[in-house]
């Protein structure tokens, strides 16, 4: 018996409207325009509002797919938050969203996997619609950065912006060959030394000397982890397209997550694609973490570089470490 998939039938987006540019850092940090964009792709990084929080993007991220697919939220029986930034340890940002978009029949929960993280959620979630458990599940990336960035630190504010994207899972229709085909998700442990934030968890509870040392920021090791992901965001891509058949040449649009354009470019070259198959769009949003690879498929189908039946590959590196990559069939048409 052919086990039933899962398809992508909705989607969203948000950005704040503020945007903090690489010259407006010339004037925070010691760096230029040009460094950044050099070793980075960045541009510019939209900021969230003061009274904004990771659920309030996500909350207008839903609205805008409201807006394109008129979803009844009341429809809705399942909510997957990937972030690193939630309101708050508890309640999860899961249940702030379901109370602000109306989704009264839903249950749901945060997933935390760093910029892997809306991957791990989109294959996390399509085991719930493809068991019969759920019919109808949304699945957020969102993550606000700036709450968790120092703005001293010339070697990571650079990097990161805010956002939310969602997308909404159903079962495939009967006869449609649209929806998820495979994915593969890693994680190495050891990369804790590399990539974290050590305050405000029980470790490190939140204390005037946390905060003193600026524990509740992010740090990274640039260097190792540019390295490690380079190598695993191809290899785990070269993987899932080996074992299903595939070559890049098969790809319409290669979605990677958007941390480093090097990191892109290496990713890309090691697929063998070409510039028409790699969505890019980390100059206008830089790093938004669990965010990026929604934003981009949102774009994607904005800009006509996917139409149905196309086939679409993801994959994302993060803290943890953890990596992913994800291929699916695109099932929404154009018109």
């Amino acid at each position: 018996m052919k086990k039933p998939k899962s398809t992508i039938t909705a989607f969203g987006m948000y950005v704040p409207e503020r945007i903090l540019t690489n010259a407006d850092l010339e004037k925070m940090v010691d760096t230029t325009d040009e460094w950044i964009r050099t070793r980075t792709g960045i541009r510019e990084r939209h900021i969230a509002a003061e009274d904004e929080a990771t659920s309030a993007m996500a909350i207008k991220a839903f609205q805008d797919l409201q807006r394109r697919f008129n979803v009844d939220p009341l429809t809705i029986d399942l909510i997957i938050v990937a972030t690193i930034s939630p309101d708050m340890f508890f309640p999860s940002t899961a249940a702030l969203i379901q109370e602000g978009i109306g989704a009264k029949n839903a249950y749901g929960f945060d997933l935390s996997a760093a910029c892997s993280g809306f991957i791990y959620a989109l294959a996390n979630a399509a085991q719930f619609v493809e068991n019969g458990t759920c019919r109808r599940v949304l699945v957020f990336g969102a993550d606000m950065m700036s709450s968790i960035t120092d703005y001293t630190n010339r070697d990571t504010c650079v990097l990161f912006g805010d956002a939310a994207g969602v997308v909404l899972l159903e079962p495939t229709p009967p006869g449609d060959d649209s929806g998820i085909i495979d994915f593969i998700l890693k994680m190495d442990g050891s990369g804790k030394d590399y990539l974290y934030m050590l305050g405000g968890g029980s470790l490190h509870p939140a204390t005037a000397e946390t905060v003193a040392k600026k524990m509740h920021y992010i740090y990274q090791e640039g260097k190792t982890v540019f390295k490690f992901a380079v190598k695993s965001m191809a290899d785990i891509s070269l993987e899932l397209l080996e074992r299903n058949g595939l070559t890049g040449k098969d790809i319409k649009l290669f979605i990677p997550h958007q941390a480093n354009k090097r990191i892109i470019d290496a990713s890309a070259d090691r697929l063998k694609l070409s510039d028409e198959q790699v969505m890019i769009n980390i100059d206008r949003y830089a790093n938004t973490t669990a965010a990026t690879i929604p934003l981009a498929l949102v774009e994607g189908f904005d800009q006509k570089r996917i139409k149905r039946g196309d086939l679409v590959l993801m994959a994302a590196f993060g803290g943890g470490f953890t990596w992913g990559s994800l291929l699916l069939r695109w099932g929404i048409p154009n018109d």
